[in-house]
């Protein structure tokens, strides 16, 4: 078994990656722990050979493989790997199916670098108690990381803006009226009243 907690994130949002990557770097985790994906299908192939510890995966309720199928395929042959799932939808239907896969958190986009801070905090904690040969690794890892020196966290999240049909948005230089919200493959999309396109959120300033 590796010295290290091993880390799958998954999500379509690269931002969304490269800043949960930071964090667990920031927490102590050996950079080649960490590995990211884009989405599930290829997560799938890589967490099989990877074999990580907790996976932190987006919902991708759209997707023929979600985080939650994900996970099942995951454990077949690693029954030890944790689940976190990031979702732009929570409601009690997704926290129902959290809960019934285990999840250690459901964290709702978008959220802030705090939040993430704070919540995996606490999901690590909760690992290292429940799992005693997890709590050495753990605590190896931090000591090493020099705990006393301040968590620097490089990267920014990416600014997703909350919206709703009736919203007025600027896109460039043209200000228009949100439609109709979509979420696919964990990204935040948004047609407008003047076009038929989907647009990333992230694209959009709202007034």
């Amino acid at each position: 078994m590796s010295a290290d907690l091993r880390f799958l994130v998954v999500d379509g949002l690269t931002g969304v990656q490269t800043f949960a990557r930071q964090l667990l770097e920031g927490f102590g985790m050996a950079p080649d722990s960490i590995r990211c994906a884009s989405e599930p299908e290829a997560a799938l192939a890589m967490g099989q050979a990877f074999k990580p510890d907790f996976l932190i995966t987006d919902w991708f309720p759209k997707s023929g493989l979600t985080g939650i199928g994900l996970h099942q395929r995951l454990k077949l042959d690693n029954p030890g790997c944790r689940l976190a799932l990031l979702s732009f939808e929570v409601g009690p239907e997704q926290e129902q199916q959290a809960h019934a896969a285990g999840s250690r958190f459901l964290l709702r986009k978008p959220f802030t670098a705090a939040e993430l801070k704070t919540t995996m905090t606490q999901a690590l904690a909760a690992l290292a108690k429940e799992r005693p040969e997890l709590h050495q690794r753990l605590s190896s890892v931090m000591r090493a990381a020099n705990p006393g020196a301040p968590m620097r966290l490089p990267i920014a999240m990416p600014v997703i803006p909350s919206l709703k049909a009736g919203d007025r948005v600027k896109h460039g230089s043209m200000t228009d009226t949100v439609s109709c919200v979509v979420v696919s493959q964990g990204e935040l999309l948004v047609q407008l009243k003047g076009g038929p396109a989907l647009i990333p959120a992230t694209k959009l300033q709202r007034l």
